[in-house]
């Protein structure tokens, strides 16, 4: 009796899955049909011959929808590089680089969706509405490889600065995306070029520098004085 109640909740959970794929697909196709969202969830509902509250059921409106695709895609992008034995051997620096070099490559798959919603963001905006979601997920994730980068000592612990670093690494995060969208380079090589210089300009001034050699000696001298 017991197995087959688990055998049900397991079958209950793959279809209610299986619908809000369904779901999210459908949107999709008509966001990129019609150029824009549809005229109320009672029309899509229609067209997707299923009722309002099955809709409802899953997400509370279109803009809730979207902002799970756009955290889907750093699902999708963490879940890559978590499955690669190779990855957990990089140093911050290389790790950082991996995840963009990944991201890219998980939204070139869904381009014209991706490009749909930019294309309604202010490009002002400093967080984007849709990104809300994404961004939870990245700022977990950067704030991680920040943990290991002090630890490895490739990021300085800098008073009043390095509580700014994630910040920094989402504005970064942004230039790359924004830089992506208009890239009409062949194979988006100029993106490449803009990931790299970006990842390394960050970790140049996150890591040590000059300066901090010379506040460790004048705080040696002040100390011995």
């Amino acid at each position: 009796m017991e197995k087959s109640a688990k055998n049900k909740t397991v079958l209950k959970e793959s279809v209610v899955v299986d619908i809000a794929t369904k779901i999210k697909s459908a949107y999709k196709t008509y966001v990129l049909e019609h150029g824009k969202q549809p005229a109320s969830v009672f029309q899509f509902s229609k067209i997707n011959g299923m009722t309002e509250d099955v809709f409802y059921q899953h997400y509370n409106s279109f803009g809730a929808l979207e902002k799970v695709l756009w955290k889907e895609f750093m699902d999708e992008t963490l879940s890559k590089l978590h499955g690669d034995a190779v990855y957990r051997q990089y140093t911050v620096r290389e790790k950082l680089l991996s995840f963009y070099y990944t991201w890219i490559e998980v939204l070139k798959t869904n381009r014209s969706f991706v490009l749909y919603t930019l294309n309604l963001i202010n490009p002002k905006e400093g967080s984007p509405e849709v990104l809300k979601l994404f961004k939870r997920e990245f700022l977990i994730y950067v704030n991680e490889l920040l943990i290991e980068g002090k630890e490895t000592e490739e990021i300085m612990n800098r008073p009043l600065i390095s509580s700014k670093y994630d910040d920094g690494l989402w504005l970064q995060l942004l230039f790359v995306l924004r830089f992506w969208h208009k890239d009409e380079s062949q194979g988006f090589e100029k993106t490449d070029a803009a990931i790299e210089k970006a990842v390394n300009l960050s970790f140049d001034l996150m890591g040590r520098s000059p300066l901090d050699t010379m506040f460790d000696f004048a705080k040696f001298v002040y100390q011995n004085k």
